[in-house]
């Protein structure tokens, strides 16, 4: 008997999580990304001999099954717990960057990258490079916009309280900048949440442990990432540098990338983990169900694996 052939949309945490699952049930699967790596906002940039990481900051961890996750990579030292003493959630980042766990999630996974799916009809999955994959289920974990527009350009019909749910999730946006420093004079520990400015986050990625050079990431505020989504990156990078000048001496910064996260929080998200179709084998899941956040998104791919299950 041939093994259920199971195609998974996007190498983020629900994805990796639910293939992770499937594939130790005896579950052919596929896992298909478009971007150049794995783990969608759990992204780390690499440049001038740093790096940073420029999406999800860090995680907590509350339910079991994810703790339990977690102490088996800490323990294979892939993750690892960032105490701030005024907070009282423990915090756990990656040494390597946020993007070692997905890549230590993917491993031993069937994951094509540059691979971006645009068409699905009658149980196979047409992507923009002309190969197509075939399935028995399919789970989709990306941004719900991305989802809907591919629905809409596969004909796919969704049931009424289906379309409800689905247009009922919001997402925010924000501009990241990433600047390394020619040396380290800031004041910046554990990380700073601010309010009423461009910017809501500042923090030094070497005190989280990624590199030797100071190098900071800023996120830009949900009211200035919305007003400015489609201005020019170098005007944001400038206006949001010189938004933290009281914290950082502008002058010694050395480089500096921009990254702009259209789809970088769900704001408003689905109360269930993940929504199956009535009408069709398809699934969908990710930090846009449930609690949201990393241990959402690990959650959402945990359930809708058991689902299938």
């Amino acid at each position: 008997m041939s093994k259920q052939k199971i195609l998974i949309i996007g190498a983020g945490i629900a994805g990796l999580r639910a293939g992770q699952v499937l594939a130790q049930d005896s579950f052919a699967v596929t896992i298909v990304d478009k971007g150049r790596g794995v783990g969608g906002r759990m992204a780390t940039r690499r440049f001038a001999d740093t790096k940073a990481d420029h999406g999800a900051q860090y995680f907590s961890v509350k339910s079991a099954i994810f703790q339990e996750f977690i102490d088996d990579a800490v323990q294979k030292q892939v993750v690892k717990s960032w105490k701030v003493t005024d907070r009282t959630h423990l915090r756990y980042v990656c040494p390597d960057g946020m993007n070692a766990l997905p890549k230590f999630m993917a491993q031993g996974l069937d994951v094509k990258l540059t691979e971006k799916i645009v068409r699905i009809a009658h149980g196979i999955a047409f992507a923009e490079s002309g190969e197509q994959y075939d399935f028995d289920q399919l789970i989709i974990s990306a941004p719900i916009p991305q989802v809907l527009q591919l629905f809409e350009d596969s004909d796919i019909l969704l049931e009424e309280e289906e379309k409800n749910i689905l247009n009922s999730i919001q997402y925010d946006p924000c501009w990241a900048v990433m600047a390394k420093l020619k040396y380290s004079d800031s004041t910046i520990t554990g990380g700073r949440i601010l309010e009423n400015s461009p910017v809501s986050w500042i923090v030094d990625n070497a005190e989280k442990g990624l590199t030797e050079h100071p190098t900071l990431t800023i996120h830009a505020s949900v009211d200035y990432s919305q007003s400015h989504l489609e201005e020019n990156a170098e005007k944001v990078a400038s206006e949001l540098i010189a938004s933290v000048s009281d914290m950082v001496n502008v002058e010694q910064i050395d480089t500096y990338q921009i990254h702009r996260w259209r789809y970088a929080l769900a704001s408003k998200r689905a109360s269930g983990t993940f929504l199956q179709l009535k009408n069709y084998p398809i699934y969908i899941g990710g930090d846009a169900f449930g609690i949201g956040n990393v241990e959402g998104a690990f959650l959402s791919g945990q359930a809708i694996a058991q689902a299938i299950c």
